[in-house]
């Protein structure tokens, strides 16, 4: 299943005990989420200060998922 790019910031609540950032960015985007970590570090203050947990109830503004890489043609046959 595939989903389609936003390009809007999606706002999601914490909602369990053990949750971390790399984990809500693997739910939400999937591998492309884990370059994500910075710019979502970035657009919410403070939330780096929580700790490797986030606590239940915190607010955490996820940013747009990346656009897929162009695919590099290789040719064998020059």
């Amino acid at each position: 299943m595939t989903m389609p790019v936003s390009n809007m910031h999606e706002t999601i609540i914490v909602r369990g005990e053990g949750i971390t950032l790399d984990l809500i960015l693997w739910r939400r985007h999937g591998v492309r989420g884990q370059a994500l970590v910075a710019d979502t570090l970035s657009i919410n203050p403070g939330l780096a200060a929580l700790g490797p947990f986030i606590p239940p109830g915190t607010s955490v503004t996820i940013p747009p998922q990346p656009a897929p890489a162009a695919a590099k043609l290789v040719s064998l046959f020059g």
